[in-house]
C-alpha cells in the first residue's frame, strides 16, 4: 500500500501538515474523504508474505532425492507389470509425503494463532465527532485521539501533547520512555529515536494525552520500512537439511553403481529382462533408506509439538535441531533479557545505603540496609514524597501512567507506604508537570499550617537547588563534601538515579497564583532512589546453563553503555562493551577478531545487529538471535535462529522468527537447545539403526545373486521391513529420554559428518554381520528344505536381527544396558509388536500370498533367534573388551 504522496520528512515540515493532508484538526476528516482514501490506499495492515497453499505444501514433499529414485523404482515395476510392488512403494512414498505435509501445515497454523499484535481499534475524530473505529481502516490525515495505555495504531505528526510520553522500545530499543512534544520542526537529519514531535505504528503511550494527524499507514510506516528489509535476506537449510541431502546423493550413487553392477552380471550370464529389472528394483528398494525423511520428519514433529507444550513455537521443522548446535545467543536486553518494567533497585538516604528485592510491579519485596547491621531510619518521609509527587498508579501488576512512577509506587508499597494512606491528606493544589527541558517534576500540597512542596528528576539538575541535607540528625546545610558524595552516588548508579528533595513552606508565604518554579530554591535533599529494568529473575540461571553447555550469550541493545555494563554484570556476563560508534569505525577483519571477546554491544541500530550476526556466522558460529521489537526483526532473519517473544514482540518480528516464546521467558530457550540436542542424538540413533539396515539389505540383496543364491527378498519384503521397522520402533527412538550431561558438553560441530569414519565402519560391521547371518540361514534353509521355507527363514532373520539391532543403536557408546534400558515404553511395545506382526506375515494364509512366504517351525523360530541376537551379542562385547582395554592403558599411564 502507498500514501498518496511521496513520504516527505514530516518531523521537519511546520505546521503546514494538516493542511498538505487536507484536514481541519478540529472536524477530521470526512467518512466520504475517508472511504474514498480506504479504496486508493488499501487497509493500514502490513503485507505478509504469501502462505503457500496446502497443495503446495504437499508436492514439496516430493522434492527429497531419495523419494525421486523410489518413484522412479515404482515406474519401472509397473513397466513390467509388476503392479502390487510398484503400488507398495508408491503407497510408502505417499505416507512419507503425507507425514510432512501435515507436520509443517500444523506449524502454519499454530502460528496463525499468535498474530495479534496490531491495534484492533483506534479512537479519532472524523466529522467533529469522536469515534472508534477498526485500525486497519485508518488512512493519511486521520485525527487520533490518544491517551495513557494506547498502542499507536499509524505514524503521525503531533498537534496536541500534554505531559505526553511514549515508550518506543519496540523501535528503538530504548527501555526509558521517550518524552514527546508539539515542535514547530526539527531538522531533517534528526534520529528516529529523537524526533520528538512524531509517534509511531505499535508503540505505547505511557503518560499523557495528545492528538496526531496520521501521515503514513500500513507498509509505509517506520514498521512497515523495516519489513520490507527482510524480502532480502534469505532463508538459510539447516545444518541437517545439508548433511541428510549430502547422504541422500552418496546412498543414490551407491546403489546406481550397486545396481549396474548386478545388472551386468545378470546380462552377461544370460539371465532374462524381467529378472534383471525385478532384481534391480528390490536392490533399487534396499539401496534407499526410504524411512530416512519421513522419520526424520516424525522425530522433529514430536520435538516440536513438546517444546509448543513448553511455550516454544517452532515454524519450521527443520529449526528444532539447528538449536542443538547453537554456539551463540544474541540476545536483545529490552523485555528480553529484562522485565521491560522500571523497577527501583537501591536508595541513598540519610547518607546510608539501602537495596530494593523484589522485581517490576509486583509490591513483593523488601527495603534493606547494604550493611546488615545497620538499622533501618524511617524511610516514610522519602517515601511519602514519591508518593505524592506522582501521576500514576499501579493496578493489578500493570502501570497506568509512566513506567518510573509506577517504580516509585511499588517502592513506596515496599515499605508500606500506599497513596490510599493520604487521602484527605496534604491535597495537591499545584504542580509543575514533567518536562524533557526541566528534566524534573513538583508537586505543592496543603498541610495544617504549611504548603509542602515535593520535588523528583535529574540528579544533576535538582542538586543544583538544594540547599539542605536529610540526615540522621536531621536537616542540616548542605556541604561541599555532601554534595560532592550525592554526585558520587549518582555516577555508582549508571547515572540511572532520581533525586527526591522538599521544601516547607509558611502559608503566608506561599502565594498560588504566582510563579511556581519561584520557590523551587532552597530545597532539602531527601535521597537517591536508583531505577533500572531489572534482569528477568530466571535469566541469569539460562544464562549460566548456557554457559555449561559451551553457549556464549551477547547482549545487544540500542540502550545507554553504562546501563547494559549494569545488567550484564547481574546476569553474569563480562563487562566487556562495544558501542555502535565503535563498531562504525571497525571493518569486518577488525569485528572478527574482537567479537568472540565481546558480551556487550550498546547503543547500536539494526543495521549493525545485522552486521554483528554476520560477523559471527563468518566465524563459524550457528547463531540464534532473540528479540520482540520492529528493530530486532531484520537480524533475526538472518540469524541461524530467529526467536521472537509472543506476547510483547511485534508483528513483524513473529515473522521474521523461526521460533516464537510464547512465555516471552529467555529460559525455555535453555529448555529448546536441550531438546535440539537431544533430538539430534535420537535421530543420529536412528541414522546409525536405518543404515546399518540398508547396509544389510543391499549386501544381501547385492551378493545373493552374485553367489548363486536365489534373489533373497521381494520388493515387497523390504518395503515390509521399512515399514515394520523404520515406522513405529524408529519413532519411538524419538522419544528416547536426554541422556545425562546432554547440557555439559560443547555444542557439536555444525559442519561435522553425521557419517565418521567411526561410525561408518560399525555400520559396515553390523551390516556384515546381517549379510552372513541371512546368507548363512538361507543357504542352511536350501539344504535343508525348500527354496521357499529357506527364503521365509532369510525374510524372518533379518527382520529379527533389527529387534536387537536396535538397541545396539540406542547406545552408541557405552553398554545399553543402562539405567535407561527400560524407560522408553513406547520402544519397547514397538519392538514386541514387530515380532507379532512378523509371526503373522509367516503364519497367516492370506499374509503368506503376499509375502511369498511359509509356515516356520519351534525350531526354525529359536535357530532365527539365534543367529539374530549375535549382533547385540557380539556388540556388546567388542564394547566390553574396549573398556578393558581403555581402563588398563589409564592404569599403566599412572
Amino acid at each position: 500500500m502507498k500514501n498518496s504522496k511521496e513520504n516527505p520528512n514530516w518531523h521537519y515540515l511546520s505546521h503546514t501538515v494538516a493542511k498538505q493532508l487536507k484536514v481541519a484538526p478540529n472536524l477530521g476528516l470526512t467518512n466520504h474523504q475517508a472511504a474514498e482514501q480506504l479504496k486508493t490506499l488499501g487497509l493500514n495492515r502490513l503485507l505478509e508474505a504469501a502462505s503457500r497453499s496446502p497443495w503446495l505444501l504437499f508436492f514439496g514433499q516430493f522434492k527429497s532425492l531419495l523419494i525421486l529414485v523410489l518413484i522412479i523404482g515404482a515406474g519401472l515395476a509397473a513397466s513390467i507389470g509388476n503392479i502390487k510392488d510398484a503400488a507398495v512403494i508408491l503407497c510408502v512414498v505417499i505416507l512419507n509425503a503425507t507425514l510432512g505435509f501435515y507436520q509443517e501445515y500444523r506449524a502454519e497454523q499454530s502460528l496463525k494463532a499468535l498474530k495479534n499484535m496490531l491495534a484492533s481499534k483506534a479512537r479519532v475524530r472524523r466529522d467533529g465527532k469522536a469515534m472508534e473505529i477498526p485500525a486497519e481502516q485508518l488512512v493519511p490525515g486521520d485525527i487520533v485521539l490518544l491517551k495513557a495505555g494506547d498502542r499507536l495504531p499509524a505514524d503521525g505528526r503531533l498537534f496536541v501533547a500534554h505531559s505526553l510520553e511514549i515508550n518506543e522500545s519496540t523501535l528503538t530499543g530504548e527501555s526509558e520512555p521517550a518524552t514527546k512534544e508539539v515542535s514547530e520542526s526539527l531538522p531533517v537529519e534528526t534520529p528516529l529515536a529523537e524526533r520528538l514531535n512524531m509517534a509511531y505504528m505499535n508503540t505505547m503511550v505511557t503518560r499523557g494525552r495528545a492528538e496526531m494527524v496520521v501521515v503514513d499507514t500500513g507498509m509505509s510506516t517506520e514498521m512497515g520500512r523495516l519489513s520490507k528489509l527482510l524480502g532480502a535476506i534469505p532463508d538459510s537449510p539447516s545444518p541437517l537439511q545439508l548433511q541428510l541431502d549430502s547422504l541422500g546423493k552418496r546412498l543414490t550413487v551407491i546403489a546406481i553403481i550397486l545396481v549396474g553392477s548386478l545388472s551386468l552380471l545378470k546380462w552377461f550370464r544370460g539371465e532374462p529382462l524381467t529378472s534383471i529389472i525385478l532384481d534391480s528394483i528390490a536392490l533399487t528398494v534396499a539401496s534407499m533408506p526410504e524411512g530416512l525423511p519421513t522419520v526424520v520428519t516424525v522425530t522433529l514433529a514430536l520435538g516440536m509439538h513438546r517444546m509448543a507444550k513448553n511455550r516454544a513455537i517452532v515454524k519450521r521443522l527443520s529449526s528444532v535441531e539447528t538449536l542443538g548446535c547453537t554456539t551463540v545467543i544474541c540476545s536483545d536486553k529490552t523485555g528480553t533479557l529484562t522485565m521491560n518494567q522500571m523497577t527501583a533497585r537501591a536508595i541513598y538516604f540519610e547518607g546510608q545505603h539501602f537495596v530494593v528485592s523484589g522485581e517490576g510491579y509486583s509490591s513483593v519485596g523488601a527495603i534493606r540496609p547494604e550493611i546488615v547491621e545497620s538499622a533501618i531510619p524511617d524511610l516514610a518521609p522519602l517515601l511519602q514524597a514519591i508518593t505524592l509527587c506522582n501521576d500514576s498508579r499501579v493496578s493489578g501488576g500493570q502501570v497506568i501512567g509512566d513506567p518510573m512512577e509506577g517504580a516509585l509506587l511499588v517502592l513506596a508499597a515496599k515499605g508500606g507506604v500506599k497513596p490510599a494512606d493520604f487521602e484527605g491528606k496534604l491535597p495537591r493544589i499545584v504542580e509543575i508537570p514533567f518536562d524533557s527541558a526541566n528534566k524534573f517534576m513538583a508537586t505543592f500540597h496543603r498541610g495544617h499550617s504549611s504548603v509542602r512542596l515535593f520535588v523528583k528528576g535529574a540528579p544533576d539538575v535538582l542538586l543544583e537547588r538544594c540547599s539542605h541535607f536529610w540526615g540522621a540528625e536531621g536537616v542540616t546545610p548542605l556541604t561541599v563534601e555532601q554534595r560532592h558524595d550525592i554526585i558520587q552516588e549518582f555516577e555508582k548508579l549508571a547515572k540511572r538515579g532520581l533525586l527526591v528533595a522538599q521544601r516547607d513552606l509558611e502559608t503566608n508565604e506561599f502565594q498560588a497564583n504566582e510563579n511556581p518554579f519561584t520557590y523551587l530554591l532552597n530545597l532539602t535533599f531527601m535521597g537517591l532512589i536508583g531505577l533500572m529494568d531489572p534482569p528477568r529473575p530466571e535469566a541469569k540461571a539460562a544464562i549460566a546453563l548456557c554457559q555449561k553447555a559451551g553457549i556464549m550469550v551477547k547482549m545487544i541493545t540500542g540502550d545507554h553503555k553504562e546501563t547494559a555494563s549494569v545488567i550484564a554484570r547481574e546476569l553474569g556476563l563480562h563487562d566487556t562493551v562495544v558501542t555502535g560508534l565503535e563498531l562504525d569505525r571497525m571493518d569486518a577483519h577488525q569485528l572478527a577478531d574482537v567479537i568472540t571477546e565481546v558480551d556487550i554491544f550498546a547503543r547500536v541500530v539494526p543495521e549493525q545487529k545485522v552486521k554483528i550476526v554476520q560477523a559471527l556466522k563468518e566465524k563459524g558460529h550457528v547463531v540464534a538471535m532473540t528479540g520482540d521489537g520492529v528493530n530486532d526483526a531484520p537480524v533475526l532473519k538472518q540469524a541461524d535462529i530467529g526467536i521472537a517473544m509472543g506476547r510483547s514482540g511485534t508483528e513483524v518480528a513473529k515473522e521474521a522468527a523461526v521460533m516464537v516464546l510464547t512465555d516471552d521467558n529467555f529460559a525455555t530457550i535453555v529448555g529448546a537447545v536441550q531438546e535440539g540436542r537431544t533430538l539430534y542424538e535420537n535421530i543420529l540413533k536412528f541414522i546409525r539403526f536405518q543404515l546399518s539396515t540398508t547396509m544389510g539389505a543391499v549386501m544381501v540383496v547385492f551378493f545373493g545373486p552374485v553367489l548363486g543364491l536365489p534373489e533373497p527378498f521381494t520388493p515387497i519384503q523390504i518395503l515390509w521391513v521399512a515399514l515394520i521397522m523404520d515406522g513405529p520402533p524408529a519413532v519411538a527412538l524419538a522419544l528416547d529420554p536426554p541422556r545425562p550431561g546432554v547440557m555439559r558438553e560443547q555444542p557439536r560441530n555444525a559442519s561435522g559428518r553425521i557419517l565418521t569414519l567411526k561410525r561408518t565402519a560399525k555400520i559396515l560391521l553390523f551390516g556384515v554381520t546381517m549379510t552372513v547371518g541371512t546368507l548363512g540361514l538361507m543357504y542352511y534353509g536350501l539344504l535343508t528344505g525348500s527354496e521357499e521355507h529357506a527364503l521365509t527363514l532369510a525374510f524372518t532373520v533379518f527382520v529379527m536381527f533389527q529387534f536387537f539391532n536396535i538397541f545396539n543403536a540406542r547406545a552408541e557408546n557405552g553398554t545399553t544396558f543402562n539405567k535407561r534400558f527400560f524407560h522408553n515404553r513406547l520402544l519397547w511395545v514397538s519392538v514386541m509388536g514387530v515380532v507379532c506382526l512378523q509371526v503373522v506375515a509367516v503364519h497367516w494364509p492370506p499374509a503368506q500370498a503376499i509375502f511369498r512366504t511359509t509356515s516356520l517351525t519351534i525350531v526354525d523360530w529359536l535357530l532365527v533367534v539365534g543367529v539374530a541376537s549375535s549382533i547385540l551379542v557380539l556388540e556388546e562385547a567388542r564394547k566390553g573388551l574396549m573398556g578393558i582395554v581403555s581402563f588398563l592403558v589409564k592404569n599403566s599411564t599412572r
